[in-house]
This record gives structure tokens, sequence and C-alpha cells, in this order.
């Protein structure tokens, strides 16, 4: 444990805070109307979603939601601390009641100021402690006795007071600069998908005459081109295995989860020991997700590596292999552009939290087919400019981690005293000139 400064100490937190003081009881009125927070709806900066908080009354609320939240408490997760689902909440919603998967820190302040407890629980050295306590392996979680037990930091009351603004200030421009760049992701994947949409039903050549088609999803194409039911260009259509598949075994079996922007990540795989031959992948085959939720469903990608990986796909994946009327990798763009998957996603069928895209539904759209060698055009054009906007988005994203970095950084020097705060210091937070943040920006730069 790293030496405190002179002044500091340790303390466990049940006994500078009062954790889960209060719940609703099992006589309370069937009418009583709350305001429910739910974990799903709480991350590592604080709650995702203000108006998803629902207003609940007593009888109709999950047997869950039973923890009172009083003003200026601390509510974190009790399960799967790596995620650190941590808030603080000032006060604001009234009759504000969590869930039980959640710990509730109410501060004794004359020992623990509200906001310096909120930072002190979502530290490094808190995730430590709390990953180390955590039992269970597909849900740890951390009891509540060693939640208690936690060794506190504790600086002097004014010093924790300060600590607590500084951090405010601080994280709160390191997040505006993290938000500005994620809203420079959301530009470059607007872009990304005009660049597609455009290629795929207007071609890369300028001022090639249109024809109007006004069916499905398509308005125009070149006068040139053929349009056709996705069937017309398809070899073969196949659905994946439904064996249960296990963490280790011989053949990797691809998910919904491994579809990624048109791409495949070989991610978190699981296995299973045996698959018939004829439903490995092989090079330019393509899968899209036939279930998912109804904003998922639909989305595709292409398998690049090679048959001799010995990869195959899960039941809820459709793996199609194109003849020689389409280059999968054209098809691949164009399965994948906004028009075809809004319309692909009208026609899916929808049921309980989720929809299914049919191999039948799928194979009866329509798609714009221009010559094959105008397809390898396209396909090329697309690989290159579309690497461009991935190159500028990875350094973007990097800067993005940077500052997450710096950030938890921060906040962990700060609550335990590794990085002394002054008035000073505070003033220059609050006058917009942190160093902490001029530091950030550099890291930003050199990333």
């Amino acid at each position: 444990m790293t030496p405190l400064p002179p002044g500091w100490g340790h303390d466990r937190l049940k006994d500078i805070a009062a954790i889960n003081a209060s719940a609703l009881l099992a006589n309370t009125d069937l009418d009583y109307e709350f305001n429910y927070l739910e974990i799903s709806n709480v991350d590592y900066h604080g709650i995702v979603d203000q108006s998803a908080i629902e207003r609940l009354r007593y009888e109709d609320a999950p047997s869950r939601a039973r923890r009172r939240v009083a003003p200026d408490s601390t509510i974190i997760s009790s399960v799967r601390p790596n995620l650190q689902a941590a808030a603080h909440i000032a006060g604001t919603l009234a009759d504000l009641i969590c869930s039980t998967g959640f710990n509730v820190v109410e501060p004794r302040q004359d020992r623990l100021w509200p906001k310096f407890a909120y930072y002190t629980l979502v530290s490094e050295y808190a995730r430590q402690y709390f990953e180390a306590h955590a039992t269970g392996v597909g849900y740890p979680a951390v009891s509540e006795k060693d939640f208690s037990a936690f060794p506190t930091t504790l600086a002097p009351p004014s010093e924790q007071k300060r600590i607590g603004a500084y951090l405010d200030s601080s994280c709160t421009a390191l997040d505006t600069a993290a938000s500005a760049k994620r809203s420079q992701i959301a530009a470059l994947d607007l872009m990304r998908e005009s660049l597609i949409e455009s290629a795929v039903t207007r071609g890369i050549e300028p001022g090639i005459p249109l024809r109007r088609i006004d069916e499905d999803w398509i308005d125009s194409v070149p006068d040139h081109w053929k349009v056709c039911q996705i069937k017309r260009v398809v070899a073969r259509i196949d659905y994946g295995i439904s064996e249960k598949t296990a963490q280790e075994g011989q053949f990797p079996v691809l998910k919904m989860g491994h579809i990624q922007r048109g791409e495949i990540r070989f991610t978190n795989l699981d296995f299973v020991e045996s698959v018939s031959a004829d439903l490995l992948l092989q090079t330019g085959d393509i899968l899209y997700n036939r279930t998912n939720s109804p904003d998922q469903v639909g989305k595709a990608a292409i398998f690049r590596k090679s048959r001799d990986c010995a990869v195959t796909f899960a039941s809820y994946l459709v793996r199609i292999r194109t003849n020689h009327r389409a280059n999968p990798y054209y098809l691949n763009y164009l399965v994948n552009s906004p028009g075809f998957l809004a319309f692909a996603r009208k026609l899916a069928i929808p049921s309980v939290q989720q929809s299914n895209l049919n191999s039948t539904r799928y194979g009866r759209m329509l798609i714009p087919l221009p010559p094959i060698q105008e397809q390898d055009a396209i396909v090329a054009f697309l690989d290159s400019r579309l690497a461009g906007i991935a190159d500028v988005a990875s350094i973007i994203e990097q800067q993005i981690a940077t500052l997450a970095a710096y950030r938890k950084s921060l906040i962990h020097e700060c609550v335990t005293g590794q990085r002394r705060i002054t008035e000073a210091d505070l003033r220059r937070v609050t006058s917009g000139g942190d160093p902490a943040a001029a530091d950030s920006r550099d890291c930003e730069t050199a990333a």
C-alpha cells in the first residue's frame, strides 16, 4: 500500500458511512410511487440516461427495487466490479429507489465528504480491492461484509472538499473533450455510411445517367446497371449450427456478437469438437444476423480468412456464398449500407425483444447490380477511402482512450494522496487553466 501524506489515514468504510441504511419494507403501500434506478442505467461516468429512470408503483416494481437512496450518497454496483457502475446522487430526484445490485453509501460528513467518497469508490485503488474480493465465476459480486470493510483513504476534511471540487472541474473538462471527440467519430461514421450508400447505388463515376426504380429501398440506379433479387447472385445459402459450444474445442464458432461494422472480430470465441465440412467458412463468405434486437438484425460481415482456418458459425447467422454474378466484397458493402439495412429491418418479423429476418425474405430483397468489373472498381474505391477514414477514427479513438486513462489516473492519484491539491490548483481549475487538463492535451497529441 502506498504511504499516505502526513495527516492522512485509513478507516473502514462502514465506520465513516452508512451502507444500505434504508430500504422499502415488505408492507409498503402498494400505491407508493418512486423513481427507480437500475444497474443497466449506470456506468463508470454515472447515470447514463436520466429519462430512462422509471416512475413505478410498489406493486408493479421488480423485487430488486428496494434500496432507498439518500441525498449526497454514492451508489455502486456490487456485481461485476470491474465495470465500476457508480453514481453520485446529489438529491435532485426525490423518492429515489435503486436495485439491490447496488450498495448505497451515505457518508458521515464530519469524516467523509460526499464527493471525495464518490471519487474514492470509482478510483483504481477501489476497483482493485473490489475485484480481489469478488466471488463467483459468471457473475462475480462483492459481499456486503467485504464492501463494508473497504479501507478508505481519508484526507483531512478541508482537503477532501478541495479534492472533490478539483476532480469535479477536471473530470468535467476531460469528459467534455472526450465527448467532442466522440462527436468526431460519429461524423466520420456518417461520412463512411454516405460513401458506401452512394457507391453501391450511384457508382463512383460522375455524371452517369440514372433511371428510376422506386422499388424496395432503391429509388434510382445508373442506367446500365441491373436490379435483381439477392437470391439471383447466391450460389448457396446456409443456416449455422445449433450445437452447444464450449470454451475449448477444435472448431471456432462465430456468433452474432462477432459481426461488427461489416467485419468479423475474432475475439471471445467458443468452440465445437465436430462440424459438417460444408459448414466451414471460406474466403468471401458473407454472414448476416437473422435474429437479434430490431436495431441489430440484418447486420452482416465478410469472412476474409481461408477455409484452412476451419471456422464455422452459429444458427442465428446465415451464410451467403455468391455466384459468378457478384463480387462478395461489393455485396458485403451493399448489405451493410444504411438504405438496405433500414428496409431489411422493416421486413424482419418482430417477436418479444427480437426480430427475425429469414433467408427467404432476405433473398427476395432487390439490390443494384453493376457489371462485375464495375463492382471490382467500387470495392477498390471503398477499400481505399474507408481505410483513410478508419485511420483517422483510430487516432481519435486513441485520444479518447488517453483521456479516459488520464481521468482514471488523476482520480487515483488525488484520492490516495499521490497528487496533492492546493487552493492554487483549485483556482486554476475553476478559472479554466487546469494544468491537469493541459497535461492530458499533451498526452492526446502524442497519441
